[in-house]
């Protein structure tokens, strides 16, 4: 399962955020959004875990508060699924 990660401080590594969700189960994924020109953190980012962590780990770090921001954390949805949202 892939989740999105926003709210993410720029100074969050990909390291940092693959140890916030191992407690979750097996990380087998993991994307922090640069910059194409600055390479500076665009405060958001992708983790995969099997489907039971996935949801076990939406749960629980959704809204959590990490280097005083508070992560969104939902399951990524297809490009089908978001066409015409805005997103």
């Amino acid at each position: 399962m892939k989740l999105y990660v926003g709210n993410l401080s720029h100074a969050m590594t990909e390291k940092e955020l693959v140890k916030l969700f191992s407690s979750y189960g097996d990380v087998t994924g993991v994307n922090i959004i640069k910059d194409h020109h600055t390479r500076q953190s665009k405060n958001f980012g992708y983790i995969e875990l099997s489907q039971e962590d996935g949801y076990r780990a939406v749960e629980e770090m959704n809204g959590r508060v990490v280097n005083r921001r508070s992560l969104v954390v939902k399951e990524t949805r297809s490009r089908d699924e978001r066409k015409g949202q805005g997103w």
